[in-house]
């Protein structure tokens, strides 16, 4: 009886929570704007991280992007194209990485025959209409391939960056396991992405994960704290709960049965202990190591980062304190962050400069990947580079869930939209013509960048090769139906990108420390 009036209690606290978040923020609804962008019109996606949720799940009253305010609507009064997914929230990045797929182009979600037997899960997952089905098609009267932006917060960013791996260069594995109806995912020469923007990222990992994840007494009070989220008032209506996206493992709510059932069955479910293909692993250091392994930076993607930062040097030691804002539930972790260190046979080490974070990550892990890694940063300086990290700064004072709007009073709105104009300026690529397609396509160059962020105009030679060259041979459904042909067959086509970025390359730093760990893309 004890219990259950304890869980009473406690949802009552949380409906109290949120009663008083709508009392202390009004629900805004955004003016509608054109937006002027002059570089490219690609859609937005929005990829959450660990413990995220959809737009429409816990009722649809707290935004995971934007808190009370609503970063989506925004952006989309202000004219841009933005969708926000809804994927695993403690799931492995590879399988967030195909939910993401799916959700993107539709169909039903293939995690891989090779990947589905090594973890002793299902091949296959949900299945769903597509946001954006003609992503990487080429419109035939331009030549403009459909591209998107990737946004992820926190995992979500490690989550984007494994399915631009997985685009560009496919699975060997999957393509040589002995299965039928290989997914498009695996195949590899789909440079579908223009950008990536992570925020909050732990792309080295956290040393958060030893305290949460390694500590066999943690784990109960993670299970717990899963299942409290799930068990809550909320969710006894099918709408309102919080769908932890277990398919793959058999753990999706069975037809009527409890948030308490539900529960139960998690909680007794081996696979926390047993497998690393879950998220607690893959946010581990030695997880973002082995990621890091395989996930590259691409030549033709360019690769932004920002870093969150709510702690401070302690008055009394070296040690990292959090800051008086800080969400409660950071408070413990902050603490544990900005004093640990390891140096363990094995394991990576862990010093003092891991001590500064923001609640969640370590400020060191947020500006991209370097454990095991060869990718590049380089400092912000206006001119967005492609195929390194652009690194975009620390927002200090900002723990792990203000940067997304999450428990402040902060309008997270405006910040992502200064973001989004930066994305909005990078040039539109357009796709090279076969050589067994002799015409040529003329370009709409009004939607080609200023001089804005950088410089990006050059000369007319960079356009696709002859662009000027006259039509009068060719009728313009003959040009149609040949584009048409190149999109069936995009698969078997060299495509080459050309776009109107100068080639700037002002000091990449040296790359991070290499160590030896397995690739394996099946992870």
């Amino acid at each position: 009886m004890g219990k259950i009036l304890k869980h009473r209690y406690l949802s009552l606290f949380i409906l109290l929570i949120v009663f008083l978040e709508l009392m202390g923020f009004p629900q805004f609804v955004y003016a509608s704007q054109n937006c002027n962008s002059s570089g490219n019109k690609y859609p937005i996606v929005l990829v959450h991280g660990l413990g995220g949720f959809g737009r429409d799940e816990l009722g649809g009253v707290i935004k995971y992007w934007g808190g009370v305010y609503d970063i989506q609507e925004y952006l989309k009064s202000r004219g841009y194209e933005v969708y926000t997914v809804s994927i695993g929230p403690v799931s492995s990045n590879w399988d967030r990485a195909c939910e993401l797929y799916a959700q993107l182009v539709g169909g039903t979600v293939d995690y891989g025959a090779a990947h589905a037997a090594k973890y002793g899960h299902k091949r296959y997952g949900r299945t769903y209409p597509g946001l954006i089905p003609d992503l990487g098609k080429i419109d035939p009267k331009t030549g403009e391939m459909k591209k998107v932006h990737l946004i992820g917060h926190s995992m979500g960013g490690q989550t984007i960056r494994t399915l631009v791996q997985l685009l560009a260069e496919g699975c060997e594995e999957e393509r040589n396991y002995s299965q039928e109806n290989v997914s498009p995912l695996f195949m590899g020469g789909n440079n579908w992405v223009k950008s990536v923007t992570t925020i909050s990222t732990p792309h080295d990992g956290t040393s958060l994960a030893d305290y949460y994840y390694n500590d066999p007494k943690s784990v109960t009070w993670r299970q717990h704290l899963i299942g409290l989220i799930a068990s809550t008032p909320l969710s006894d209506n099918s709408n309102l709960k919080y769908d932890l996206k277990l398919d793959q493992w058999g753990l999706t709510y069975k037809k009527e049965e409890s948030t308490y059932e539900y529960l139960k069955r998690i909680i007794n479910s081996s696979f926390w202990m047993t497998n690393r293909d879950l998220a607690n692993y893959d946010v581990s250091i030695e997880g973002a190591a082995e990621l890091n392994s395989w996930v590259k930076a691409q030549p033709d993607v360019y690769y932004f980062s920002w870093a969150t930062q709510a702690t401070t040097k302690s008055r009394f030691s070296d040690y990292q304190v959090p800051i008086w804002s800080m969400y409660l539930e950071g408070w413990q972790s902050a603490y544990f962050m900005g004093s640990y260190t390891r140096n363990i046979p094995g394991k990576i080490p862990v010093t003092s400069e891991w001590w500064p974070n923001d609640g969640a990550v370590n400020v060191i892990s947020q500006n991209g990947p370097k454990i095991n890694s060869n990718d590049r940063i380089i400092n912000f300086d206006g001119n967005p580079v492609p195929g390194v990290w652009n690194f975009m700064g620390i927002m200090d004072t900002f723990d792990h869930r203000d940067i997304i709007g999450l428990g402040t009073y902060w309008n997270p709105c405006p910040w992502y939209l200064k973001h989004v104009e930066l994305l909005a300026k990078l040039p539109t690529d357009y796709i090279s013509i076969p050589k067994d397609i002799e015409e040529d396509i003329i370009l709409d160059r009004d939607c080609m960048p200023d001089n804005e962020i950088g410089e990006f105009i050059n000369d007319d030679n960079n356009y696709v090769d002859n662009h000027n060259s006259s039509l009068d041979d060719t009728t313009s459904d003959e040009i149609t139906e040949k584009m048409r042909e190149v999109n069936d067959r995009e698969s078997s086509v060299d495509r080459e990108v050309y776009n109107d970025s100068n080639d700037i390359n002002p000091g990449l730093s040296e790359p991070g420390e290499n160590k030896d760990y397995e690739s394996d893309c099946a992870r």
